[in-house]
Formats: C-alpha cells, structure tokens, sequence
C-alpha cells in the first residue's frame, strides 16, 4: 500500500467513524438519516464503511453536514462549493427561533414529514430560499412556533424579490403591489 492510499485510507476511516459516532449519540437510525440527505439506504451504509472511501460529492456532504449541526470543511473530503451560498434573512429567522427553543438539527428535522426533510436541509445549508408556498411557509412557521404575522414580512420580502426579477417594475406598479399585499394581509387575517 502506498503513502498516498493509507492516507487516503486514513481520511476515509476518520470521516466514517465521526459519522458512526454521530448516528450513535443522536439516536438516528440510518434510514432516518438517509431521507434526511436525499440518499439511499445503502449509501448510508456505504458512508459508514472505512473500508470505502467517504463521499466527496459537494451536495451531500453539506446536508450530512447541516445534520450533524457542523460546518462541511470540517470533513477532509470536503471541497467548497463554487456556488454562492443564500443568505435568506427569514431562513435566518427560522435558525434563530430554532436557538431560542433549544432544537438541534435532528431534532427540528424529525418534526417534518419524511417527504419534507431533505428540503429543510437544503433550506438551512443555504441553497434554497425561504418558500413562496405561503402553505408550505405556514407549515415551517408552525413547526418553530412562530406566528403567521412574525414570518409574514420576510414573505412579502422575498414575493417582491420574485416580482422584480420575473421584470415587474415595483415602483411604478406599486399601486398594484401595495393593494395585492394588503389583501394578502387580508385574507391571512394579520
């Protein structure tokens, strides 16, 4: 075996052993984790395996990452991302509600249905914004327990962000906007 394999065999069995360590003290079955990711089961088990070199996959090792409740460079294998990362003000929020109740990651994604999780995931390593689905929004919003009033200004935030750059010029459709806002305030009785 060469200098460069066993070190590459070294990187490999560090980051599986962190990730078994993990699964073991947060209680987290694999299929669990698994859908929390957006892998199969078998990868898991495959991520697990120090005998199989870890993932250097970008995408994945950012959601293990937000899982963990760690930073992704803190896996050797890791390689940033060339992509800018959202800096969403009310994903921000959501995180900062998350503090204040105390959750860890697992704890707050374990609170979404199944089909939902990977999205949360993808929410908090900041490559999706905050939803325009008001529902879907509601529903995040329920989770943390924060009020439909208290979340609604970071909405309206990003509807408008969505309205100008489909090429709605806000200003002078600002008529428009402030009465379609209103009625939104409306109907969401806020």
């Amino acid at each position: 075996m060469t200098a460069e394999n066993r070190e590459s065999q070294a990187i490999t069995s560090e980051s599986s052993k962190r990730l078994v360590d993990f699964l073991e003290s947060a209680n987290l079955h694999k299929k669990d984790f698994a859908e929390m990711i957006g892998v199969t089961l078998s990868y898991v088990y495959s991520l697990i395996d120090s005998s199989i070199a870890f993932s250097t996959r970008t995408t994945t090792l950012e959601r293990i990452a937000v899982v963990m409740g760690i930073t992704p460079d803190e896996f050797p294998e890791y390689k940033a991302s060339e992509e800018p990362k959202l800096i969403d003000p009310g994903v921000q929020f959501f995180k900062e509600r998350q503090k204040e109740l105390g959750l860890t990651n697992v704890q707050l994604i374990k609170r979404f249905p199944r089909n939902k999780r990977v999205e949360i995931v993808d929410l908090w390593r900041g490559a999706e914004p905050l939803p325009l689905d008001w529902n879907h929004l509601s529903s995040i919003a329920g989770v943390l327990e924060v009020k439909s009033s208290e979340i609604y200004p970071y909405w309206q935030a990003r509807m408008q962000q969505y309205l100008v750059l489909g090429g709605i010029d806000i200003i002078s459709n600002s008529i428009l906007i402030n009465a379609m806002f209103e009625g939104a305030k409306s109907h969401l009785k806020i």
